[in-house]
C-alpha cells in the first residue's frame, strides 16, 4: 500500500513535468483571442461602429423604385339614356400598369438628425470602452487563475519536501526500535505521519487539476489540456502607488463607461426636445402609368413625368406625448448621473481597498519569507537532533507542522500580493 501510494505521487510529479510550461504572457494572449466573452463583447463593439451612419441617423434621403401591373377581366352590360343602345361588352379586358422612382429627404427635423449622429457616436465609443473593460477582467481572471495553479504547485511541493523529512524520521525510528533505543508507537507515529502528508499530496494534485480546469475555461479550450505553469509568483514591489488617485477618474474603464452612459442620455433628452420643432421634408420622383381597355373609352390612357414637392409638419398638439418623453428622459440622465457618482464612489473604494492589501501583503511578505527560513533550519537541527538520538519523534513533527504552516501562509502571501497588484493594474486600465 505504501508502495503503490508513492507511485501515485511520483507518476503524478512525472506526469506534470513532461507536461508544456504555458508562461502567463501566453495564457494571456490566448485568451484574447479565443476567450467567448471577449468575442461577444467585440461583436457588439462592432455593432455599435456599423450602426453610426449618416443614413443611420436619418440624414440621407431613401429612393425606391416601385412598379404594379393589374390585369382584370369583366361581363359590361350598360344602359345609356336619351335612347342610345345598350352596351354589351362579355370578356371585356383591362390592364393598368404603373411604375415610378421616389425621393425622400427630410431636411429639417428639428436638428435631431445631428443629435442622433452624435449619440450614435457616442454608443460608439460606449461599446469601446466596455469592449476594453471587459479584456481587462478577462486578463485580471486569467492571471489571477495562472498563479492559482502556480500557487497549488507550490503547495504541492512544500508537502513532498516534508514527505522526505518524514521518511528519514520512519527509517530513524524502525532502526532505533530495531536497538531497542525507542518503542514501537514511536515508530508506528512517523508511519501514520508519513502517509497523512502522502495523503495531502495525493488530495493536492485534485486541486491543481481543479484549477487547471478554470484556467483552461478562461482559454476556451479543452478543459483537460495537458500543460503546466512556471513556478514563481512574480511581484511588481516597485509599483507607484502615490499617483494612483490621480488617474483614477481618466482611466478606470467603468468609469469612462458609466461617464459615456450619462452623455448618451444627454442626448436622448436633447432628442426629444426636437419634437417641438417643425418638420421640412422633399418628396420628388418620375411616374409613369397607363391603362389599356378593351371596351370602355379610353381604350388607351398613358401618363408620365417628374414629379416634385414638399411637406411641412408644425407640431400643435401631441396629447402631451412629447413632454412626457421629455420628463421621462430628464430622469433617466438624472439617474445616468446618479450611476456616475456612485461610480466612482465604488471604484475609490475598490482602489483604496486594493491599495491597502497590496502594501499589507507586501509588510507580510518581508515577514514570513523570515519566518520560513527558521522554519526550515529548525526542522533541519530537529532532522539532525533526531538522528543523533537527541531529540524525540514529537519534536520533530513539530517542526514540519511548523515549516509547513509557514510555507502554506508565504505561498497564500505572494499570491495575494500578486493578486492586488493585479486588481490595481485593472482598476487603473494597466493590465
Amino acid at each position: 500500500m505504501k508502495n503503490i501510494t508513492f507511485i501515485l505521487i511520483f507518476g503524478a510529479s512525472f506526469i506534470v513535468n513532461a507536461q508544456p510550461v504555458l508562461t502567463i504572457e501566453d495564457a494571456v494572449s490566448i485568451a484574447l483571442k479565443n476567450n467567448y466573452d471577449i468575442l461577444v463583447a467585440r461583436n457588439d463593439a462592432e455593432t455599435a461602429r456599423i450602426n453610426n451612419t449618416a443614413g443611420n441617423a436619418g440624414m440621407l434621403p431613401t429612393v425606391a423604385i416601385t412598379g404594379s401591373d393589374n390585369y382584370s377581366l369583366s361581363n359590361i352590360d350598360e344602359k345609356l339614356p336619351g335612347g342610345a343602345p345598350d352596351t354589351k361588352s362579355p370578356n371585356a379586358t383591362s390592364n393598368a400598369f404603373s411604375a415610378g422612382a421616389a425621393l425622400n429627404w427630410t431636411l429639417f427635423d428639428g436638428g435631431k438628425m445631428f443629435v442622433t449622429k452624435r449619440k450614435l457616436g457616442e454608443i460608439e465609443n460606449l461599446g469601446q470602452i466596455q469592449f476594453r473593460d471587459k479584456v481587462l477582467q478577462t486578463v485580471y481572471d486569467v492571471i489571477a487563475a495562472y498563479y492559482d495553479v502556480a500557487r497549488q504547485k507550490q503547495t504541492l511541493a512544500s508537502l513532498e519536501e516534508v514527505i522526505t523529512y518524514n521518511k528519514d524520521r520512519v527509517n530513524i525510528g524502525q532502526t532505533s526500535f530495531n536497538a531497542g533505543l525507542s518503542p514501537k508507537t514511536t515508530l508506528l507515529q512517523a508511519q501514520i505521519d508519513l502517509n497523512v502528508f502522502k495523503e495531502n499530496a495525493i488530495n493536492q494534485q485534485t486541486v491543481i487539476s481543479a484549477a487547471k480546469r478554470t484556467l483552461n475555461q478562461l482559454l476556451s479550450r479543452d478543459s483537460e489540456a495537458a500543460f503546466d505553469v512556471q513556478d514563481s509568483i512574480p511581484h511588481s514591489l516597485g509599483l507607484d502607488t502615490n499617483k494612483l488617485g490621480e488617474k483614477l477618474f481618466t482611466r478606470n474603464t467603468s468609469i469612462i463607461s458609466l461617464q459615456k452612459q450619462a452623455d448618451i442620455a444627454r442626448l436622448g433628452l436633447e432628442e426629444f426636445y426636437t419634437q417641438l420643432y417643425p418638420r421640412i421634408s422633399l418628396n420628388a420622383g418620375y411616374d409613369f402609368f397607363r391603362t389599356d381597355n378593351s371596351a370602355v373609352s379610353p381604350l388607351m390612357d398613358r401618363a408620365y413625368g417628374p414629379q416634385i414637392g414638399g411637406t411641412v409638419s408644425i407640431p400643435i398638439y401631441q396629447a402631451g406625448n412629447a413632454s412626457r418623453q421629455i420628463a421621462g428622459a430628464k430622469l433617466q440622465l438624472q439617474s445616468a448621473q446618479y450611476d456616475l457618482e456612485s461610480g466612482k464612489q465604488l471604484v475609490y473604494a475598490q482602489v483604496r481597498n486594493a491599495l491597502d492589501e497590496f502594501e499589507n501583503q507586501r509588510q507580510l511578505l518581508l515577514i514570513e519569507k523570515d519566518n520560513t527560513a527558521l522554519a526550515k533550519e529548525n526542522l533541519d537541527i530537529s532532522m539532525e537532533r533526531l538522528r543523533l538520538g537527541e531529540a524525540t519523534s514529537l519534536e520533530l513533527r513539530q517542526a514540519e507542522e511548523s515549516y509547513v504552516d509557514a510555507r502554506t501562509r508565504l505561498i497564500n502571501i505572494e499570491y495575494n500580493l500578486k493578486i492586488a497588484e493585479t486588481k490595481l493594474k485593472q482598476l487603473m486600465a494597466d493590465l
